[in-house]
């Protein structure tokens, strides 16, 4: 088992060709970017943002500028951008501008070009998620990085969730013992399509629920209990006129006998708990969700007092206390990376590993039968 920002997942050097693509920028620990001269403090690193819409403006945003080190300093975009920002139309102009980073947070069919084309610039990358829309294009962009020597990171914000961080914590303790089931959910209530980019069918737009919200679920599974070795899933597309799944589950069993079982729906007017995990030593329950992207939505940030202060669960039937969740310690995380040499706050070939399972989550629906992913 591992800490929420090291997957435990089988052959992720394997995928990076023994480098753990991207796990170190292009530069050592004082000559990277930002360095100044000898003596004196070292410059923010310059940051680029692609992308404003909910993603960029409500999450990213704040969270670079609520990290010591990251300077946000350009954002691609249409819309109005803060005063101390630059304003560009193009990728390209985005480039020439002299970032060290580039954030891609645009709708997910365009993560892969605009991420190939940060790295041909040689600027390091952080691509919200899902990484790619398939696998084969989350391994391939990873073989892009490597060879260039540049960091490329996913943005995997839920780790940093105070009740997965909980969890972890009770996990790695042994205060539930072995845990032989793990249950988690996504439900919300929107019984109606809204237009969005995301319900589209088109298998290129990488939209419907497993990429959205399967992609953070499939995610904490795989980094709490390691590799899945089987995949069974039921996907619906259930709201009139829905092209792509809007009520999905999906069943793992890892490598080391635990079972997930992961609910995501948009049709669920009273939801079940986030999380209940069952093990022989106890078991742990979480109600509600983490609050920090209420907040972010709401035009807060991680300097507002109370800022992640979550709800507490339940152990063993008694109340037990919920640590507060932390987004910005991502993106600490990468500034260490490209400062320091640091490790990367999420290896991308754990990327490839969830789109893995997402795959294999499409075939077991399609063919109603239970997927080996191989030992």
């Amino acid at each position: 088992m591992s800490s929420p920002t090291t997957s435990g997942t089988a052959s992720a050097t394997e995928i990076a060709a023994g480098t753990s693509a991207g796990t170190s920028a292009k530069t050592s620990p004082g000559t990277g970017p930002g360095t100044s001269a000898p003596g004196t403090p070292p410059s923010p690193l310059r940051v680029g943002l692609v992308g404003y819409g909910l993603a960029g403006s409500a999450f990213h945003a704040p969270l670079i500028r609520a990290t010591p080190g990251l300077e946000l300093t350009a954002v691609v975009t249409s819309r109005p951008v803060p005063d101390d920002v630059v304003r560009v139309s193009s990728p390209d102009e985005l480039w020439a501008t002299g970032v060290d980073l580039a954030v891609v947070a645009t709708p997910n069919r365009t993560h892969v070009p605009i991420a190939t084309a940060a790295l041909e610039a040689g600027v390091n990358v952080v691509v919200d998620k899902p990484l790619a829309a398939t696998a084969a294009e989350a391994a391939a962009l990873i073989g892009r990085a490597r060879r260039a020597g540049l960091l490329l990171s996913v943005f995997q914000n839920r780790r940093w969730d105070g009740d997965f961080l909980t969890l972890s914590d009770l996990v790695a303790s042994g205060k539930l013992g072995r845990v032989h089931r793990f249950e988690s959910r996504f439900e919300r209530w929107r019984p109606r399509l809204s237009g969005s980019w995301r319900e589209s069918g088109d298998p290129a737009d990488a939209g419907g629920l497993l990429n959205d919200l399967g992609s953070h679920l499939v995610d904490q599974a795989l980094t709490l209990f390691g590799p899945a070795r089987s995949v069974y899933a039921e996907v619906s597309a259930l709201r009139t006129g829905a092209t792509t799944d809007d009520d999905t589950f999906v069943a793992l069993r890892h490598a080391d006998g635990t079972h997930s079982h992961l609910w995501m729906s948009v049709l669920a007017e009273q939801p079940g708990p986030r999380f209940r995990v069952l093990g022989d030593g106890g078991s742990w329950l979480s109600a509600g969700l983490d609050s920090q992207e209420a907040s972010l939505r709401a035009g807060g940030g991680p300097a507002d007092p109370g800022f992640g202060a979550n709800e507490p669960g339940s152990l063993n039937g008694k109340e037990y206390p919920t640590r507060a969740g932390s987004y910005v310690e991502f993106y600490e995380g990468i500034a260490r990376a490209l400062r320091e040499g640091g490790p990367n706050p999420v290896d991308p070939a754990d990327a490839v590993a969830m789109l893995k399972v997402l795959e294999a989550a499409r075939l077991s629906a399609a063919e109603q039968r239970v997927v080996d992913l191989g030992e």
